[in-house]
């Protein structure tokens, strides 16, 4: 079905009341590899029993954590398969560090629609707040729906993922496990585009693909541990744009910068050219 832009672009869907346990926190921080020195203190400072560090990244897939079921893209005047659908960004701002259990309602509004021709831009926010009413974080999102464009609505920005034109500051390895993505997929995304490979060959791929939020959240871990001594709490704001695939079993480099105030990076796979994965990452500290 088209998309209507009429009944899509401003649309809210029905709040989602959610909660989430240390447990939670720390099955997620495994399924972005943390752990991998079990005599590091600072590694275990994700996966400590009842009052881990929480990454920021979480509040992106908490909302979904516990889902046993592949996610759908049926929203008010939108409905597209999901064998047609890409991530295409994600962001996530948080005024204090994340608890490490707790409850919160999710609101979601699609913000924007963009008609790129051959496929469609779709953006989200999502605001999650405690029973108090406390603002925990602001999600920001974008899919790319292959396809489903060319139904009259405005092109919309182009964006830039230029990194500075320098050397980058440092330079990370991120290794990725064979198993990670169907670790990963516990954390709530039963995309079978992850774990099965007749659908990842359906939908373009020789096998099973990583998941974006893995890749994502696995990038913010690495910032936070060369950058800011491993103080998950320190972060403010996080966010990148998914620029290509990665493979379980692959060994991804970082390219960080420091740049005004902020931190900013490129994620590449060595032994596929450097073939880019994530651009214009971006993580700026905490106030204060």
């Amino acid at each position: 079905m088209p998309i209507d832009l009429d009944v899509a672009l401003g649309a809210e869907l029905e709040p989602i009341e959610f909660s989430w346990t240390s447990s939670d926190i720390q099955l997620y921080h495994l399924g972005l590899g943390a752990g991998a020195d079990p005599m590091s203190p600072r590694e275990l400072r994700y996966l400590v029993d009842n009052t881990p560090q929480v990454l920021p990244t979480f509040g992106n897939v908490a909302a979904s954590f516990h889902m046993t079921e592949p996610p759908t893209v049926q929203f008010p005047g939108i409905d597209i398969e999901l064998s047609r659908v890409l991530h295409a960004s994600e962001g996530i701002s948080a005024p204090a560090p994340l608890p490490p259990s707790g409850s919160a309602t999710a609101v979601t509004r699609f913000t924007d629609i963009w008609d790129k021709g051959k496929a469609a831009v779709i953006w989200s926010e999502t605001t999650a707040t405690a029973p108090d009413g406390t603002v925990l974080w602001t999600q920001k999102r974008s899919i790319f729906a292959r396809g489903e464009g060319g139904f009259g609505g405005e092109r919309g920005p182009s964006t830039s993922a230029a990194a500075p034109d320098r050397a980058p500051d440092f330079e990370v390895d991120i290794p990725v496990l064979p198993q990670q993505a169907l670790l990963y997929r516990l954390c709530g995304d039963r995309n079978p585009l992850h774990s099965d490979p007749e659908f990842a060959a359906a939908a373009g791929f020789d096998r099973p693909i990583l998941h974006g939020l893995c890749t994502y959240g696995m990038t913010c871990k690495a910032i936070v541990d060369t950058l800011l001594d491993g103080d998950a709490g320190a972060v403010g704001s996080y966010g990148a744009r998914f620029a290509g695939v990665v493979f379980p079993g692959e060994t991804l480099r970082a390219a960080i910068w420091k740049d005004d105030g902020r931190f900013v990076a490129t994620v590449v796979a060595p032994a596929r050219d450097n073939a880019a994965v994530l651009t214009g990452v971006e993580l700026v500290r905490a106030a204060g």
